[in-house]
């Protein structure tokens, strides 16, 4: 052990180091050390919680990249139809890192009960859709299988549910206004199978998720026509890249969008996160290091005499320095312990039990979502100890202005 660190040891081990007038500063700094990871902790898991979490569901519900037909249909009703025969599909290959490729058709309809109505999107899918989303959100009964024969088998959210008073094992009929309106509309007539919540309002309120056929059948499509293809990619961050590829790689007839051009003003939203974490860390870790200099200025001019006497025995200034670097450690260390033990413990609960619960009209999640990642919280730690050492070595300057002669004397 060399001998700085033993001082800086024999110091934090003094009764007077407990007891003296430094004690409520050295207390106070130590709580906004912990304080500053706690709220830095649950800013990025938070933020990047929420993100991910609106990222999650507007793909489930739309792929992360559609491909269309070419036209000015910006609406969510498809109403001109795509040939399945394509050369990238059933499998992308020409492009990798994509996961998934399934068909899909919109159309508008009415549910018609005893004594309600409610406007809907029917979106109808095919035996390759990947149900991977909706098994995280499905609440009761079981996900649909289209196989061969036509299912009048339905999913339906949760809010729809409770609009309407439709259980589970009810059946309802569904209005889909023909092209013609001065005809009779076409009824169909479904069994609700499932019933999810997503916590999306946007989508809950209106996605009822049923066969594909029934909307071909509608629309006079052939068996081999569908409304559009959604492509699932395995990273999100690849997704612009991605989508560039789709598009090079469809023909001149069809377009292809990610669901960041389909929602522009919602991922523009979301991005203004990360400002607010980078702001919140900067404030924090300034506050913490402004609160540490205080205490170590403090204790050097609660240990003048010592200094002098060690100058005396023939320590140098960076060696002094040394110890009370040593001191600031501790501190700083104690309060990140601290603050990581009560924040992983926030947001652990937050996690499990969802106690902050959230606008879904604003917020588009009915709770708080947090991003829990070992790597990003031990990156914070270090660079918050780094960041606030470096902010340190400047008040230990004043070490090298004290005189062993004077501060032998200093009461």
């Amino acid at each position: 052990m060399n001998y700085e660190l033993f001082i800086a040891k024999r110091i934090i081990a003094a009764k007077q180091y407990k007891s003296s007038i430094s004690s409520p500063i050295i207390k106070i700094a130590i709580i906004a050390i912990a304080l500053g990871i706690i709220i830095m902790m649950i800013a990025i898991a938070t933020g990047i919680g929420l993100q991910e979490k609106i990222r999650e569901k507007l793909s489930g519900f739309n792929g992360h990249i559609q491909i269309t037909n070419f036209d000015n249909n910006n609406s969510e009703i498809t109403l001109v139809p795509v040939s399945k025969k394509q050369d990238f599909y059933p499998k992308f290959s020409t492009v990798e890192g994509i996961e998934n490729i399934q068909i899909f058709a919109t159309k508008a309809g009415i549910i018609r009960t005893e004594t309600d109505f409610e406007g809907i999107i029917l979106k109808g899918v095919g035996q390759d859709y990947d149900w991977s989303f909706f098994e995280d959100y499905l609440i009761e009964g079981r996900l649909p299988k289209y196989a061969n024969d036509v299912s009048n088998d339905v999913l339906i959210s949760q809010e729809i549910s409770n609009r309407l008073g439709l259980k589970l094992g009810d059946e309802f009929n569904i209005l889909f206004v023909k092209d013609n309106p001065s005809k009779a509309p076409w009824i169909r007539v479904v069994k609700i199978i499932g019933i999810y919540n997503s916590g999306f309002q946007e989508f809950d309120k209106s996605f009822v998720i049923g066969d594909i056929r029934h909307i071909q059948k509608m629309n006079r499509w052939e068996d081999d026509e569908v409304g559009g293809f959604e492509v699932l990619i395995a990273n999100f961050d690849e997704i612009e890249e991605k989508s560039n590829e789709v598009y090079l790689q469809t023909a001149s007839t069809l377009n292809s969008k990610s669901i960041v051009e389909k929602y522009p003003s919602i991922f523009e939203w979301i991005s203004l996160f990360d400002n607010n974490i980078y702001l919140i860390i900067v404030i924090m870790i300034f506050v913490a290091g402004i609160n540490m200099i205080t205490a170590l200025l403090v204790l050097i001019l609660e240990r003048t005499q010592m200094i002098g006497i060690l100058k005396a025995l023939g320590s140098s200034n960076v060696s002094i320095r040394k110890v009370f670097m040593y001191n600031a450690g501790y501190l700083i260390l104690k309060g990140l312990f601290w603050g990581n033990l009560i924040g992983l413990t926030i947001l652990l609960i937050q996690k499990y039990f969802g106690v902050i619960t959230l606008n879904p009209e604003n917020y588009y999640v009915s709770e708080a979502p947090i991003y829990l990642n070992f790597g990003y919280i031990i990156l914070l730690n270090i660079g918050t100890l780094i960041l606030c050492l470096l902010m340190l070595i400047i008040p230990t300057i004043i070490i090298s202005k004290i005189s062993p002669v004077k501060s032998i004397k200093f009461e």
